[in-house]
């Protein structure tokens, strides 16, 4: 059973296989994750299923830090080669079919899915990861392969998507409310950032249960929990200035079966914020 770095040919190999599984994830099409690991580790050397998986793991990831979409049943996964990142990112430059395929899902309009009990929708918030890379070689050593779609910020721009995000949030927060007992309460909430415009720094106005209002940034997405998000400069002030109030709730998995988790107060004291763009000014 072969334990030591994976060859080129196996990680393109792998690679491949987690791109064709993707694409079709996005395209709508079924799939089955186990007869693709089988199929897969017969043309390994001597790999298992469970380090099959773990790679497919390290792929998630490695798309996730070029801002992606990945495979929400393969949770990402850290620690990888740096043969991988080079290799994922020459699939991306190269892999047409699955470039439409996530153009398509990202940009595509949507509706606000039915609203189960708040209680099978909250899940707790991911970790903050520490990411851990192979330090033999630079680690954009490909870097002149260039990346050739802003998948998550082109889906942070569907107004469509974050529309259906926020109303759903809405009636979750009226169902919280009114299952604590306070109709009352469950009957004001308010979507702002439709009723007061969009620059308050927060889409939608509910309440605690000691009826102290609460402010909710809604940000939205069609694939996985660990799925990074756009902040504004406005909205990370907002969750700062009104830290006893701010709560900011990713909603996930949106168009199959959505869930959220809670971020309450200051924004930087949840994510790492990583400057993605800057102002350039003549004076």
């Amino acid at each position: 059973m072969s334990g030591g770095d994976w060859s080129r040919v196996e990680v393109e190999a792998c690679v491949a296989d987690y791109f064709h599984m993707l694409t079709l994830e996005l395209s709508g099409q079924r799939y089955n994750k186990s007869e693709h690991r089988r199929a897969l580790a017969a043309r390994l050397d001597g790999r298992s299923e469970g380090a099959i998986e773990r790679k497919h793991q390290n792929i998630s990831q490695v798309l996730l830090e070029l801002e992606c979409p990945y495979i929400a049943g393969y949770k990402p996964l850290p620690h990888y080669q740096q043969l991988l990142f080079e290799v994922v990112q020459e699939r991306l430059a190269a892999d047409e079919l699955f470039d439409r395929a996530a153009l398509t899902a990202v940009e595509q309009p949507a509706a606000v899915p039915l609203l189960h009990e708040p209680a099978e929708i909250l899940v707790e918030p991911p970790p903050i990861a520490v990411r851990v890379v192979e330090p033999a070689r630079p680690r954009y050593a490909s870097a002149a392969i260039p990346v050739r779609r802003d998948y998550l910020a082109r889906e942070a721009r569907n107004r469509s998507l974050g529309m259906a995000g926020e109303l759903f949030v809405a009636e979750f927060e009226s169902r919280r409310l009114h299952a604590l007992g306070l109709s009352r309460l469950s009957e004001r909430v308010e979507h702002v950032s439709r009723t007061r415009g969009d620059g308050l720094g927060y889409d939608v106005l509910s309440f605690d249960a000691d009826g102290r209002e609460r402010y909710i940034e809604v940000k939205t997405t069609a694939f996985g929990q660990e799925t990074p998000f756009y902040v504004s400069r406005n909205e990370l002030a907002c969750s700062d200035a009104c830290r006893e109030q701010f709560q900011l709730y990713r909603v996930f998995e949106f168009r199959r079966a959505p869930k959220l988790f809670m971020l309450p107060g200051r924004i930087d004291a949840h994510c790492l914020l990583d400057p993605v763009s800057w102002l350039a000014r003549f004076g």
